[in-house]
Order: C-alpha cells, then sequence, then structure tokens
C-alpha cells in the first residue's frame, strides 16, 4: 500500500554514533545492546540489534541511521529507545545502514 510524502515525514530518522557496545545475551538471538550519542538535544540512547556479526571494535565510533520517534521496545530486561537501521545480507545477517560521508550528529534523513 502506497503512503504519502506525509506519512513518511512522521517517521523521524536520525544519524547517530555509536559510543558504547556491550553483549546483550538476554535477547532471544544474539544481539548487542548499543549506545548511540545523536546529539545534545536528542541525547545518548539506547538500541538493542542483531548486528553481532560485526565486532564490537568495529561497532564503537560508527556513524548509524535510527527512527528515534518509535515508543521504546523492551527486549528481555531492557529497553531499546531507537531502532537502528539495517538490511538483511545474503546470509540474513544486519548490515547496518549508515552515511557514506561524515555527518553532523543528529542530522534527519530528507
Amino acid at each position: 500500500m502506497p503512503i504519502t510524502i506525509s506519512d513518511f515525514q512522521k517517521v523521524d530518522i536520525r544519524v547517530g554514533k555509536i559510543i558504547e557496545v556491550y553483549d546483550y545475551p538476554e535477547a532471544r538471538k544474539p544481539s548487542y545492546l548499543l549506545k548511540i550519542d545523536f546529539d545534545p538535544k536528542l541525547g545518548i540512547k539506547q538500541s538493542i540489534g542483531q548486528f553481532t556479526h560485526y565486532s564490537k571494535e568495529e561497532l564503537k565510533g560508527k556513524l548509524v541511521a535510527a527512527v528515534v520517534n518509535l515508543p521504546p521496545l523492551k527486549i528481555g530486561p531492557e529497553y531499546s529507545d531507537v531502532l537502528t537501521l539495517g538490511f538483511p545480507d545474503k546470509e540474513g545477517r544486519a548490515i547496518l545502514v549508515v552515511p557514506e560521508k561524515e555527518v553532523p550528529l543528529g542530522g534527519r534523513v530528507f
């Protein structure tokens, strides 16, 4: 079903930088708990995602795209405040959506 541009504009997708990465064994599928800095206004948000084929070192400092205006989702004992975006590769592993070049934190997709 098609959506309108007005519908799309309701989805607030921002760029943030992963600043901390933790194993999250409480999820049903292998996952990390990510701390993502969006900017001083939005602050640091938590995301739980299945990006475990990346090493923690690869993820730390990486710019990512995330939906920031969804309600928090409880995954195990923790909440995921934002939805970090990714696409499945041929093996079904989550590949992060990342900006091609350096952009300011908190920048909104358009």
